[in-house]
């Protein structure tokens, strides 16, 4: 009988190998059957490749060291590598079931017998004995309907899928250190018109005060332009305020609390190109959230394998090898050998149910898996639309900001010189001066809302672009 058992370990093994893998193959749905093929804002040509350091294309070389700060030192880039880490860990841990599982044993005991039991031993007989035992076990179950192997799959898939997820992390850690940037840039511009403004201002009212002690103007004068100067005293304080806790969420963003950046014009950053001619919906496909989607959807349809596989019988192998013996001396000897070969299969009978409903269970989340995956990437196509237009929208803005920014300065000229010619009450140049402060503040807001949209078109598109 010892003869046939390494024939039928083979035979099994054999088997096992050539057995089919119980449960769904894994086929990718067509989740841009209702999309259109193109967006609605680009024109239809060649696909632009994705470019993942999108952040470079604004030619400022202290954002890029921002960027790259935060991808290597923030708390939540380290996490998302953290779990890379553990995901791996547990493919490995799954992979292994795959082999065998070798197990070493040495132990040695010492017993003594009693000699006034029911059935004495014989006086003859040793009343202490001894044993030494030295052992290899294994046990392995065969992988006949695929279990395992589905296994594997989905640890596979979700493996992939922590990698992803990073990427979706540095993607949006990336997004909000530029919009942030942006936003302490536009402060820093905001800042300087105001400045601007508060000087000339200041100006103003010594010139009124000289005025109206010459007789020239009211008192009325003279505090309606102290009450203008006092209000962008405190608009200049306000900006001031906003601009250090856009600077304290930049420190936070890339793991540097107290971190100090000197002022610069957001006017003087350059506006990126917007996407060329050709932005085709089948771009969204590299987004790492979309890509995460999938590989969530490929797990949960290798778990419904490993369910419908416990419906089946498991094969298991085991086999020890080793010596024993009661003097260690003789351990090694020829007849201390000692070893065995065994098979079992064991089938459910009854267990209620349970085996089914993990199957309906893990079927019905594989369901949940799909839809949401086809949400994923509707809502990635919107995304992609949304930023577009805005992109587009600020870009037409921006030269209607301009044009009143332009004229309202050209306005203040003229309100001043009036003023200063006595034909036209002070209040006119008040009006003017603030019309022309609000008019530039407005076009550095606009400014600002476009160079966001473009982050905000970047991340849509899980990166920027370059050409093919």
């Amino acid at each position: 009988m010892f003869r046939t058992l390494p024939a039928l370990l083979a035979l099994s093994v054999a088997g096992a190998l050539a057995g089919c893998a119980i449960g769904p193959d894994y086929a990718r749905p067509d989740a841009r059957l209702q999309l259109p093929d193109q967006y609605a804002a680009a024109p239809l040509s060649a696909a632009p490749a994705v470019a993942s350091n999108w952040w470079t294309l604004f030619g400022d070389a202290t954002l890029d060291e921002l960027v790259r700060q935060a991808l290597a030192s923030s708390p939540d880039a380290l996490i998302a590598a953290a779990r890379i880490e553990e995901a791996d860990a547990v493919l490995r841990q799954v992979d292994a079931a795959l082999l065998p599982q070798v197990d070493g044993s040495v132990a040695g005991t010492r017993n003594r017998i009693s000699q006034t039991t029911a059935t004495p031993i014989p006086s003859t007989a040793p009343i202490t004995r001894s044993n030494v035992r030295m052992a290899l076990s294994t046990s392995f179950e065969l992988d006949v309907w695929g279990k395992l192997r589905r296994a594997s799959e989905a640890a596979r898939a979700q493996a992939l899928g922590t990698r992803y997820a990073s990427d979706t992390v540095s993607l949006s850690l990336a997004a909000s250190v530029a919009q942030a940037y942006l936003s302490l840039r536009a402060l820093d511009a905001q800042i300087l018109v105001n400045t601007d403004s508060v000087t000339a201002q200041a100006r103003s009212a010594q010139l009124t005060r000289t005025r109206f002690e010459g007789g020239i103007a009211s008192q009325l004068d003279v505090q309606q332009a102290e009450g203008q100067l006092a209000t962008y005293t405190a608009a200049q304080v306000q900006l001031e305020k906003n601009r250090a806790l856009a600077e304290n969420l930049i420190g936070l963003l890339v793991g540097q609390p107290g971190l100090k950046l000197a002022p610069a014009d957001l006017r003087r950053l350059p506006v990126p190109a917007v996407p060329p001619a050709g932005l085709p919906s089948a771009l969204l496909e590299g987004r790492p959230d979309v890509r995460k989607a999938e590989t969530d959807l490929i797990a949960a349809n290798a778990k419904i394998g490993v369910a419908k596989a416990a419906l089946f019988p498991s094969i298991t192998l085991t086999g020890n090898f080793g010596r024993e013996s009661k003097d260690l001396s003789q351990l090694f000897s020829a007849p201390s050998a000692i070893w065995s070969l065994g098979a079992g299969i064991t089938q459910p009978i009854f267990e209620g149910g349970r085996l089914r409903a993990q199957v309906d269970q893990v079927t019905a989340q594989q369901t949940q898996t799909l839809e949401t995956y086809r949400k994923t990437v509707q809502t990635a196509f919107r995304e992609v639309n949304d930023a577009l237009v805005t992109v587009r929208q600020n870009a037409e803005a921006e030269d209607a900001y301009g044009k009143a920014m332009t004229a309202a300065q050209r306005a203040l000229k003229l309100a001043q010189a009036r003023y200063d010619g006595g034909y036209s009450p002070y209040l006119e140049v008040l009006t003017a001066q603030r019309t022309a402060n609000d008019a530039t503040l407005a076009w550095v807001q606009n400014r600002q809302a476009r160079l966001s949209a473009s982050v905000d078109l970047f991340k849509a598109l899980g990166g920027g672009w370059k050409g093919s």
